[in-house]
């Protein structure tokens, strides 16, 4: 029986079905990386101070700047503090400015936020400041521990299912609780809403890359790799501008569900993977299952599976460290964002010719070694150069394309 890489180059390794097939799998990369990035806008934590509007019952035609000057106090860079203030009290306002307060309390009745860069985060939403500032970071691990129990429920599910449900059903749970999301009234619904919208992160995009691969013959699996993530490149770019234009993160929530709506509909429009439509020849001896213990019974496999996986933590960890402190380059917030996802793009497409001129291996191991010698350079970089760390993602991303799984040729 033909092999079904031999059909494909028969009928055509990149035809126009093919084609449409991977455009339709990479379109959802431009929506990705905005619930991803979008963590640096919506967590943002503004300038802001005490409501200390108790002083207007002294006093109500008090200037802003003269009602933090008597109701405020100072740090010791001489800014107005931002989680303290003076133990409100029964005076009149002569009073208060001849004696001056000196007994502070933490912030009684709420915060003000500045609203210069945006109307409103999660941050001032829900007073994610001062004691419950830890919690943002929870927010972070929260949606990065649904992406990993998404890669590892949706690995299975699609071995069993197939890569097609397995694509189809996080497209539709992302739809869902992306608009759960931006109608959560608290803290808690945001962080459980995020959760499964990871979930469903990490389950598409590890099926739908193979998925995609499956479809293109071997000639052409760099292009079906790399694409979707050029396609996240400029997923990037654009969600700097959707941000820019769009200062409230309820909103942003919104606008992005149009999109993910669209994909939700289609996505059931993509063929099954062609791989399972093959018969089994009866003279083949029949292949053993076993699932993760293959790889672990093996020495070969076991080799190969815990050397990928420490790159791929090593990669995932310098790549995640320099897109998630966006935000502390010093930078214009949206001019960092978008130069970030402008770095990735040129990597990404670069990486084709790497792959199909040098090979898997060699690519990998060449560009990890450039990711890491140049994330090393930013020991060199004086502090207040940091935003010189967005040029290491253009090496992080060739990285990122050359891993195996990114051009993995299923077998039949």
């Amino acid at each position: 029986m033909a092999d079904f890489g031999d059909i494909l180059r028969t009928i055509g390794d990149f035809g126009l079905f093919q084609k449409l097939i991977l455009f339709g799998l990479c379109f959802p990369n431009l929506v990705l990386p905005f619930h991803l990035a979008s963590l640096i806008f919506i967590q943002s934590d503004p300038e802001r101070h005490c409501n200390t509007d108790w002083v207007l019952r002294a006093a109500s035609n008090l200037s802003s700047e003269e009602q933090l000057n008597l109701t405020v106090p100072r740090q010791e860079d001489g800014t107005f503090s931002r989680c303290l203030m003076f133990t409100p009290v029964d005076w009149d306002i002569d009073t208060i400015r001849e004696h001056g307060l000196n007994q502070t309390t933490d912030c009684q009745n709420g915060w003000v936020y500045n609203k210069t860069v945006y109307e409103a985060t999660i941050v001032t939403d829900f007073d994610l400041v001062c004691g419950k500032a830890n919690v943002v970071g929870l927010a972070q691990t929260v949606f990065m521990a649904g992406i990993l129990l998404g890669s590892l429920l949706f690995g299975p599910f699609a071995e069993s299912f197939g890569r097609q449900r397995a694509t189809q059903i996080p497209m539709v749970i992302m739809l869902i609780f992306t608009v759960t999301t931006g109608l959560s009234p608290n803290f808690y619904l945001y962080m459980a809403s995020q959760f499964l919208v990871g979930i469903s992160y990490g389950g598409f995009r590890i099926n739908c890359i193979v998925l995609a691969t499956e479809w293109v013959g071997v000639t052409r699996r760099s292009y079906a790799s790399c694409l979707s993530q050029t396609f996240g490149g400029v997923g990037q770019c654009i969600l700097a501008g959707v941000i820019f234009f769009i200062r409230d993160w309820r909103l942003a929530q919104f606008v992005m569900v149009a999109p993910i709506a669209v994909v939700a509909v289609y996505i059931w429009c993509v063929h099954v993977s062609s791989f399972t439509n093959i018969k089994t020849d009866p003279e083949k001896k029949v292949v053993q299952k076993g699932g993760i213990l293959i790889l672990i019974r093996s020495p070969v496999l076991r080799k190969y599976f815990f050397t990928i996986t420490l790159a791929w933590i090593s990669l995932n960890l310098s790549y995640y460290c320099l897109s998630f402190n966006v935000g502390n380059f010093g930078l214009n917030i949206f001019l960092t964002q978008l130069m970030f996802g402008l770095t990735e793009i040129p990597g990404h497409i670069l990486c084709i010719f790497i792959l199909e001129y040098l090979g898997r291996k060699i690519s990998l191991m060449s560009t990890l070694l450039t990711g890491g010698f140049t994330c090393f350079l930013i020991l060199a970089v004086p502090q207040g150069k940091v935003p010189t760390g967005i040029d290491f993602t253009f090496f992080l991303s060739f990285s990122s394309c050359s891993f195996p799984e990114r051009v993995a040729i299923p077998s039949t």
